[in-house]
């Protein structure tokens, strides 16, 4: 990075941890949304199950006597991860204006230095 002053250099470094930290959140975002649609598909099967009901706990299936409690629990679930869902859109709005931000003083910078 011969010729770049030391202030679009440390914007490029800048830019390129938002990028990293945009695509971590973004990812952990994608996983909660797949998580919470399995959980919701979950409950739904389970309201129309009508036999014996097992839940994993850990390399165990256990049978469940209280379906309605294992319903409560997955409800309580899925609000939990709309919540973690919606941290992680709006850390992940947050990221996208800063890397847009750093990309458009990098662009103005390197055309300026162009001329």
């Amino acid at each position: 990075m011969n010729g770049i002053s030391p202030q679009l250099q440390n914007q490029i470094t800048q830019f390129q941890q938002v990028q990293q930290q945009l695509q971590a959140v973004s990812s952990q975002r994608t996983q909660m949304d797949t998580q919470k649609r399995e959980m919701e598909r979950t409950l739904e099967e389970l309201g129309r199950s009508t036999g014996a009901v097992y839940k994993s706990a850990g390399t165990l299936m256990i049978k469940v006597d209280d379906v309605e409690a294992l319903k409560a629990e997955l409800q309580e679930s899925i609000e939990l991860m709309d919540v973690r869902i919606g941290s992680l859109s709006r850390q992940e709005s947050s990221l996208k204006e800063r890397f847009l931000s750093l990309q458009s003083a990098i662009n103005a910078a390197m055309g300026k230095g162009q001329q």
